[in-house]
């Protein structure tokens, strides 16, 4: 592993630091806590990567968590690669002049190795694969070229869907907040990814076998022109998300539906960001 990688780790008092990955990426080295990172995260970047590694905790003994300040939204972008948009049942649409944009909370959010609950009403779990950007300054009427200029990082992330409970109504947020449905992988700085419409690689598996690839400039909607348009109405703020949409291949539209359920694990690699990997486990899962 090569540059910086922050993640989140709770202290023994139970806050929610920001921390460094070592380059070997079996220890985190706390930078600050999640409020202050993200307070000024250019400054911490740039401090995680000229720092000398001081105290280090051994992964293995790291309560890992999201790097996620608790007033932070995350904004999802629905139907946003084509092939996507073909496969499911909005096609006779056609492709919406404005991008679908849901919510998470963040405490729907976890991380890699985290074991995703099957909630009980559900025959299984459908991966999507894509990619996070974080918001690293304020925006207000924001232009695109304005608001790209202010993702500080993206994440590799996996927005696993309840389809049974996103379908029950028009409003898809209750199948896309189950417990622990939300993994995210580490900030991977902006200026170590490069622009995402030189197309970055998409691709998610299931137990070993592919089932999605797709890449990034195969975007509908890009990430500077959709920040920009949710800034018109709701100001960004540093910590906040955008999960960019997922390509083709997700299970429900398969025939017959091939969905995740316990023993299986998921992982979804994208190109400069690393891999996220997760087991699926069942419902009680949610109790521990």
């Amino acid at each position: 592993m090569s540059g910086v990688r922050i993640v989140g780790l709770r202290s023994g008092a139970g806050a929610v630091l920001a921390g460094a990955l070592t380059p070997a990426g079996d220890g985190v080295v706390a930078l600050a806590t999640v409020d202050e990172f993200w307070s000024d995260p250019r400054r911490w970047l740039a401090a995680a990567a000229i720092q000398g590694y001081g105290p280090v905790v051994p992964l293995d003994r790291a309560e890992l968590v999201p790097p996620v300040p608790a007033g932070a939204r995350v904004l999802c972008i629905g139907l946003n690669y084509l092939k996507h948009v073909a496969e499911g049942s909005y096609a006779a649409g056609g492709v919406p002049e404005h991008p679908t944009i849901f919510a998470r909370w963040p405490v729907s959010l976890t991380v890699g190795g985290a074991v995703i609950p099957v909630p009980s009403g559900e025959d299984g779990l459908d991966w999507e694969g894509e990619v996070v950007a974080w918001v690293g300054e304020t925006l207000v009427d924001a232009t695109p070229e304005q608001a790209l200029s202010a993702v500080v990082g993206y994440s590799t992330f996996n927005d696993v869907t309840a389809r049974r409970a996103q379908k029950l109504t028009s409003q898809w947020i209750l199948g896309k907040n189950g417990d622990r449905s939300g993994p995210l992988g580490p900030l991977v700085p902006a200026a170590e990814v490069g622009d995402l419409r030189d197309g970055l690689t998409v691709v998610t598996r299931v137990n070993g076998e592919e089932v999605q690839r797709g890449r990034t400039d195969e975007m509908v909607y890009t990430v500077g022109e959709t920040l920009a348009l949710i800034s018109r109405t709701m100001t960004l703020r540093p910590g906040d998300l955008l999960a960019t949409g997922t390509p083709a291949g997700v299970g429900y539209t398969r025939t017959p539906p091939w969905l995740l359920r316990p023993g299986d694990e998921v992982e979804v690699e994208v190109e400069r960001l690393g891999i996220l990997r997760n087991p699926v486990g069942g419902n009680e899962v949610r109790h521990t």
